[in-house]
């Protein structure tokens, strides 16, 4: 038998692989419009953007919310 398919949307994505898409289509500029978070906006980083969407629920799920509605 074989296992049900998920139907998380972003199942295999990483949070880092989200995160460089977005800073690549948007940059960080872009990113600090749609969230207004200071890790967007001051000294950016991909590193200390994950820890702060790991430890902060309501940020990441405004992020993927974003990069799954990338092509909409």
């Amino acid at each position: 038998m074989h296992k049900p398919q998920s139907n998380d949307p972003l199942q295999g994505v990483t949070l880092e692989a989200l995160l460089t898409a977005l800073v690549a289509r948007h940059g960080w500029d872009g990113l600090a419009r749609m969230v207004d978070v200071r890790c967007f906006k001051s000294d950016p980083s991909i590193k200390s953007s994950l820890t702060f969407l790991r430890k902060t629920p309501w940020a990441r799920i405004r992020v993927e919310e974003i990069y799954l509605n990338r092509d909409k």
